[in-house]
C-alpha cells in the first residue's frame, strides 16, 4: 500500500462489494451516463466523467437497502466510468465512417465489435501498471482524488450531494426542453453582417449542459477555447472571405457556415493536429518511464506471483490476463481480415493476410504503448482533461502512412475520391477506433482503481465490473449515436434533406479523424488551411511555455478545438469556466476576512465538491433530455416535432435565451458559494 494514501476500509476488513443491486445500478448508471455523454461528445467533442455522479446516486440509491456500504457504490461508479470512457473513445471516431461516405448509418455489429474489442483491451492493458502508476509519488492523481473523496465524505455524512445532483439534473432538463424541444428558449443566436464582400460576426451558445461543463474544465480551457473563436471566427471567416469572397448565398449566416465547412475547420483540423503531435514530444520521457515501470510489473509478478497479497492488492492474475488477451487476439484478426473486402480494396490475397496480421500486431503493440500513456496522464491531469483525441490522431496519421505504403504494393493511389481510397480510409479508421476505445478506457480504468485504492476496494473486483460496464455500453452505444443522427445530423452529415444546420451535431473529433484519414489516401486536403493552423499551434505552444512559470497555460488542444466548433458550441464553455474562476474567487475573498480559517478551509472544500457535483448533474440532465428528444425528432424527421413557437418567434427566444443563460450562471454562483451560518 502506497504511504501517499490511506484506505476508507483496511485489507483486513472483507464486505461485499459485487452484489446483485450493485451489478443492476452499474448496468442502469452506465447505460444512462454512456447515452448522456454521447449527446456531449459529439456536441462539443468532450465527456464529463460519471464517476461523480454515478457515485452519489449509487450512494443515495443503496442508502434505501437494509445493507450497503461504499465499497458498493464503489463497484457502481467504475462500471459507470467505463460506459462513459467507451462513448469517448467510439464517439471520437466511429462517426468518421458516415463523414467518408462509407456509411449511411451506423453500422450495429460492425460498432459493437469495435467497442467490445477496444474497451476489454483497456481493461487489460491496464492491469499490469496499476500497481506501478497508483503508487507512483510524481502521480496526484487530481482527478481520482477528488472522486474518492467524494466516496468518502458521501459515506459519512448527509445526502447533500444527492441534493445538488438532483437540482441540477432538473435544472438542465428543464433549460434543454425549453430550448431543443419546445423553442422558447434559443439554445444560441448568430449575427453575421456583410461589409464591403466581407463577412463580419459573432454568436453566443446558452446550452446549460456545455455551461456546466465549463464549469468542470475551469477558465485556463474556456479562454483557450476563447482564443480559438477570435482566430477562427472573428478573424478568420472576415479574411478568407477577404481572399476567398462571400459564397453565393443570400443568407449571411449560412455563408459563414459555408466558410467554416470549407476552410475554418481545417485550420482547427492543423492545430489539433500539431498540438497532438507537441503533446507525445511532451511525453517522451513520461512514456518510457511508464513502459519501463510496466515491464518491472511484469517481471515481478512472475518473480513473486505465489506470494499472498493483501484484498487491496489483488488484480486479476497476470497469466489469466495473457490468456484472455491471446483468446482476445481471434476475434480482432477475424474482424480486421473481414473488414478488407477484395472488391472494394482491390489486393492480392497475401497483402490481405499481411495487413490483417500487421493491424493485430499494430493494435497489440501500439495500443499498449498509447494506453499506458493515457494511464499516466489520469495520473498526472486527470480523465476528463486528458488528450486522448490527441493520442488516437497520432495513432491514426502513423497507421494511414504506414497502410498507404502496404496497399500500396498493389494499388496506385492517384490522389482522387475512389472506392479503394475511400475504403482505405475506412479501414485505417476502424482500426484506430478500436485503439482510440483502448486508450480511453484504459485511463478511466487506472483513476478507477487509485479511487478504488482510496477506500479500500479489491483491484480484481473493480476490474471485473470495468468488463462488464464495457460489454454492457458497447450494445447501446451503437443505438444512442444512430438515434442522436437521425435526429440532428453528424458533422456535417444529414441523413435526410431540410434539417435545421444550427441543431446539428459537430463531432469535431470525427470530422478530424475523417480528414486525416480521407487526406492521406486521396492528397486532396487543403494543406494551406492545415499549415495554416499549424502555425497557429506553434504560436500556442510558445505562448503556453511562456505562461507556465507563471502557473497560467494555453493549451493548443483547446485552442484548436474551439477554432474547429462552432459559436454555439464553444462559448458556453467559456461562460462555464468563469463561473468557476468568480467562484473560487469568492472563496479566497471570504477566507482573508475569516478569523478560524480550518473550519472555513472545510466548508469551502465540502461546497467546491458539491459546485462538481451541481455541474455534472446539469451536465446529466441536460443531455439526457437531449438524448430523449431524439427519439420523436427522429420519429417526425425533424428537429423541429415539438417546437411551440414559429420562425418569428426567434428574436424573443434569442433574449430569453441569453437571459436564462443569465440566471443559470448567477444561480450556480450562489448556489455555490451559500457557505450557510458559519463563524467567521
Amino acid at each position: 500500500m502506497s504511504k501517499l494514501t490511506e484506505s476508507l476500509i483496511p485489507a483486513s476488513k472483507i464486505l461485499p462489494e459485487i452484489t446483485f443491486k450493485s451489478v443492476i445500478l452499474a448496468i442502469i448508471l452506465t447505460l444512462v451516463l454512456a447515452a448522456a455523454n454521447a449527446f456531449l461528445g459529439l456536441k462539443v467533442g468532450a465527456t464529463v466523467s460519471a464517476s461523480i455522479p454515478a457515485a452519489v446516486i449509487s450512494l443515495g440509491v443503496l442508502r434505501m437497502f437494509k445493507t450497503h456500504n461504499v465499497l458498493e457504490s464503489t463497484m457502481v461508479q467504475t462500471a459507470a466510468s467505463a460506459g462513459e470512457g467507451l462513448t469517448a473513445g467510439l464517439s471520437f471516431v466511429v462517426p468518421a465512417m458516415l463523414v467518408l461516405g462509407f456509411w449511411t448509418d451506423f453500422n450495429y455489429f460492425e460498432t459493437v465489435m469495435v467497442g467490445l474489442i477496444g474497451g476489454l483491451l483497456g481493461v487489460l492493458y491496464s492491469i499490469p501498471i496499476r500497481r506501478a502508476l497508483i503508487n507512483s509519488p510524481e502521480l496526484r492523481f487530481p482527478e481520482g482524488v477528488a472522486i474518492g473523496n467524494v466516496l468518502k465524505a458521501s459515506a459519512t455524512q448527509d445526502s447533500a450531494d444527492l441534493s445538488m445532483l438532483v437540482k441540477g439534473g432538473i435544472i438542465g432538463a428543464v433549460i434543454t426542453l425549453f430550448q431543443t424541444g419546445f423553442r422558447i428558449f434559443s439554445d444560441s443566436a448568430d449575427y453575421w453582417w456583410r461589409v464591403k464582400g466581407t463577412l463580419f460576426g459573432l454568436g453566443l451558445g446558452f446550452s446549460p449542459a456545455l455551461i456546466a461543463a465549463g464549469y468542470i474544465v475551469g477558465i485556463n480551457v474556456g479562454l483557450s477555447m476563447f482564443v480559438g473563436v477570435i482566430v477562427g471566427w472573428i478573424a478568420g471567416v472576415p479574411i478568407l472571405t477577404y481572399f476567398y469572397g462571400v459564397p453565393d448565398i443570400a443568407d449571411p449566416i449560412a455563408a459563414a457556415q459555408t466558410i467554416w465547412s470549407h476552410h475554418i475547420r481545417y485550420i482547427g483540423v492543423g492545430t489539433m493536429l500539431v498540438g497532438g503531435i507537441w503533446t507525445l514530444i511532451c511525453l517522451m520521457k513520461p512514456v518510457v518511464q511508464s513502459l519501463k515501470t510496466s515491464w518491472n510489473s511484469i517481471r515481478s509478478a512472475r518473480l513473486h506471483g505465489a506470494i499472498e497479497l493483501p484484498r487491496t492488492e489483488r488484480d486479476i492474475p497476470l497469466t489469466t490476463v495473457m490468456w484472455l488477451l491471446a483468446l482476445l487476439a481471434i476475434p480482432t484478426f477475424v474482424f480486421a481480415y473481414s473488414l478488407l473486402n477484395p472488391t472494394l480494396i482491390p489486393v492480392s490475397p497475401w497483402i490481405r493476410w499481411f495487413v490483417a496480421i500487421f493491424s493485430l500486431i499494430y493494435i497489440l503493440v501500439v495500443g499498449f504503448a498509447f494506453s499506458s500513456i493515457s494511464a499516466y496522464f489520469a495520473g498526472l491531469i486527470g480523465s476528463t482533461n486528458s488528450p486522448g483525441s490527441g493520442l488516437t490522431v497520432s495513432v491514426l496519421l502513423l497507421l494511414a502512412l504506414l497502410l498507404l505504403a502496404i496497399f500500396g504494393i498493389d494499388i496506385k493511389f492517384v490522389g482522387q475520391v475512389t472506392q479503394a481510397e475511400l475504403t482505405s480510409a475506412g479501414y485505417a479508421v476502424f482500426i484506430t477506433a478500436i485503439i482510440s476505445a483502448a486508450i480511453v478506457i484504459a485511463n478511466e480504468t487506472i483513476q478507477d482503481l487509485k479511487v478504488g485504492q482510496m477506500v479500500g476496494a479489491t483491484p480484481w473486483k473493480q476490474q471485473v465490473m470495468l468488463i462488464i460496464g464495457v460489454c454492457v455500453s458497447a450494445t447501446i452505444i451503437p443505438l444512442v449515436l444512430s438515434l442522436l443522427y437521425h435526429a440532428y445530423g453528424m458533422a456535417g452529415v444529414f441523413p435526410h434533406p431540410g434539417m435545421d444546420v444550427k441543431q446539428m451535431l459537430p463531432a469535431p473529433q470525427a470530422g478530424l479523424m475523417a480528414a486525416i484519414a480521407k487526406g492521406a489516401f486521396t492528397h486532396q486536403l487543403p494543406w494551406a488551411m492545415i499549415i495554416a493552423g499549424g502555425c497557429v499551434a506553434f504560436v500556442a505552444i510558445f505562448i503556453d511555455e511562456c505562461l507556465k512559470p507563471y502557473n497560467m497555460r494555453l493549451p493548443v488542444l483547446a485552442v484548436g478545438l474551439g477554432i474547429y466548433l462552432p459559436f454555439s458550441a464553444s462559448i458556453p464553455v467559456l461562460f462555464g469556466g468563469l463561473v468557476q474562476y468568480l467562484v473560487y474567487r469568492r472563496f479566497k475573498k471570504l477566507r482573508l476576512r475569516a478569523n478560524r480559517k480550518a473550519i472555513f478551509d472545510k466548508k469551502i472544500a465540502v461546497n467546491k465538491h458539491r459546485g462538481l457535483t451541481l455541474a455534472c448533474g446539469l451536465v446529466a440532465g441536460s443531455s439526457l433530455v437531449g438524448v430523449l428528444l431524439a427519439i420523436p425528432f427522429a420519429i417526425e424527421k425533424s428537429s423541429d416535432a415539438w417546437s411551440l413557437v414559429g420562425p418569428g418567434f426567434v428574436p424573443i427566444a434569442n433574449l430569453l435565451g441569453g437571459l436564462a443563460t443569465f440566471l443559470l450562471c448567477l444561480w450556480m454562483f450562489l448556489k455555490i458559494t451559500w457557505l450557510g451560518k458559519i463563524k467567521r
